[in-house]
């Protein structure tokens, strides 16, 4: 039984009112069809704050610690978590993440790989890349800036899709495409401080 629902529902009751959530760029989001989506990672609180803004539920990557705990292991995958080895290349997580975008599903994705110590946006890792050159997908940027503060407004930007088109067709590096994403996803940031 896919518990999505019931959990944006119960996050959403919770962390809109605390954090004052303000949602910009929704219409940006594409309504079908594959979609990368990336943001920045400034807090464990993350992942949910981000699926319960997006309009779309939101397939995430987690680490595999997390399916080793006993509640955990069986309610992740029923809020649409996958489990991913870090530190590795996990190949089972790669076919994962793209056969959810070539089904036409949304993944999310930290490209930072760890939260900021700081709240700066940091490198992003090339599996971002990857998975932008390879999903068959939308990529959607998206910014949370923050802090995380009690009654103090937490904002959840969405940019407008890139287009992979060119990327492709010049058979960029993940590397390079990465650059971009994050690149999309610092603008993002400043424009909406």
């Amino acid at each position: 039984m896919n518990l999505y629902p019931l959990g944006k529902a119960l996050v959403s009751s919770v962390l809109y009112p605390l954090y004052r959530v303000k949602v910009i760029g929704k219409e940006n989001f594409p309504e079908k069809g594959g979609v990368l989506l990336c943001t920045n990672h400034i807090d464990n609180l993350d992942p949910p704050v981000v699926g319960m803004t997006c309009p779309r539920p939101v397939h995430f990557m987690a680490k595999q610690e997390l399916f080793d705990a006993p509640i955990l292991k069986s309610v992740l995958p029923r809020v649409n978590a996958f489990p991913v080895k870090r530190g590795m290349s996990d190949r089972q997580a790669l076919r994962n993440a793209l056969s959810i975008l070539k089904s036409g599903n949304v993944v999310g994705l930290f490209p930072e790989g760890t939260r900021s110590r700081d709240g700066k946006l940091q490198k992003g890792l090339a599996g971002a890349g990857f998975f932008a050159l390879k999903g068959e997908a939308y990529v959607v940027p998206c910014a949370i800036i923050g802090p995380y503060k009690p009654f103090k407004r937490l904002k959840v930007v969405y940019g407008k899709p890139i287009d992979m088109t060119e990327y492709r067709a010049a058979r960029t590096s993940a590397e390079d495409v990465t650059a971009v994403i994050m690149d999309e996803i610092g603008k993002l940031i400043e424009a909406n401080k």
